[in-house]
């Protein structure tokens, strides 16, 4: 199994460097891609503000990544969760923040934004402290 970083899925995603994105499709052709939680909070990111992706096109480029059928999730169920959430307006940082913490209790935040939005959104409630 490989481990990628950001740049490669980046590079799969947008084929903005022709040699680099041709690398980053024989990675995912070879074997068995893990993808850390980390590193899809930060293609996210990238995405959106290096690409000037929209939230329909990242949830989408997710998606199809998450279905290809060599694809390791740290945990697919927090980012299945945050992809959903993210569809229906949270911020995808945040949604898989609260996605990751479904087993508390409550989640504590100054966003008021985030709390209002979060309302209903799985066992774990969010609110200031």
């Amino acid at each position: 199994m490989y481990g990628v970083d950001t740049n490669i899925i980046v590079r799969l995603l947008t084929g903005d460097e022709p040699s680099q994105s041709a690398k980053a499709k024989a990675v995912f052709k070879k074997n068995a891609v893990f993808i850390p939680e980390t590193v899809m909070l930060e293609t996210e990111w990238v995405l959106r503000h290096a690409y000037g992706f929209d939230q329909e096109e990242i949830h989408q480029a997710f998606l199809k990544l998450c279905g290809l059928p060599n694809i390791v999730l740290q945990n697919p169920q927090h980012l299945l969760t945050a992809l959903q959430w993210y569809a229906e307006g949270l911020d995808f940082a945040d949604a898989f923040h609260i996605a990751a913490c479904r087993e508390c209790g409550e989640f504590f935040t100054f966003d008021k934004k985030l709390v209002r939005k979060a309302d209903g959104k799985g066992n774990c409630r969010v609110r200031e402290p």
